[in-house]
């Protein structure tokens, strides 16, 4: 029997942690400050992590999480769940994008404004990053399909800047399968303007395959 979706812990103390990182780099990036008191950001961040590098390392219950993202039943309109430390959706992770996927019929679909950390040339996103978030909507489809599987090929086209600090949606749905092979298409768009579009197929495998 299925098991009912769980919620990535957004409010645990690591997420918190991980979100006020990712503030204090998009703020350093969008506001000027004296040096005096990048200083005192300099030595504080230090200080800090100078006191978790005496901690232990941490591992991953990576069973719970594989339970999680492929035995799940996700509700119209619920959050779709994944790594807690993926670079694009996980809020564990302090240097990601944080972008949140929910399930919309059978179309993956994130909302999210890319910060002044994610900027390339001014005031747009850098084309990486709209590239991994396009890997990572285009992922969770796999979760949908109840399916693990890694990204076989993914393509993207640029068809305007994307930008930062605006309302950006990013949808994702399957439209072929034909063996191991599923194959996926995305739109990103800005109010309401398509700027990018993509394309990936994904190889389905075990779920034995995913290793620590």
């Amino acid at each position: 029997m299925s098991q009912p979706l769980v919620s990535s812990p957004t409010d645990h103390p690591r997420a918190r942690a991980a979100s006020a990182l990712r503030r204090l780099g998009h703020t350093l990036m969008s506001h000027d400050a004296d040096d005096d008191l990048l200083v005192e950001v300099a030595l504080a961040a230090e200080r800090v992590a100078g006191r978790v590098e005496q901690g232990p390392q941490r591992s991953r219950d990576l069973e719970s999480t594989k339970r999680r993202m492929f035995e799940v039943d996700v509700a119209e309109g619920e959050r779709v769940v994944h790594f807690d430390e993926c670079f694009v959706s996980g809020p564990f992770n302090p240097l990601g994008i944080a972008i949140e996927v929910h399930r919309e019929g059978d179309e993956a679909v994130a909302a999210v404004e890319l910060g002044a950390a994610f900027e390339g040339g001014p005031g747009r996103s850098h084309g990486g990053i709209v590239a991994a978030v396009f890997d990572d909507v285009l992922g969770y489809l796999l979760t949908l399909q109840r399916t693990p599987g890694f990204t076989g090929e993914l393509t993207v086209r640029y068809l305007a800047p994307t930008p930062i600090g605006q309302p950006l949606v990013f949808r994702a749905r399957l439209v072929g399968r034909e063996g191991r092979k599923l194959f996926t298409v995305a739109e990103a768009t800005a109010d309401g303007r398509l700027v990018a579009t993509a394309s990936a197929t994904f190889v389905a495998v075990e779920l034995s395959r995913f290793q620590r």
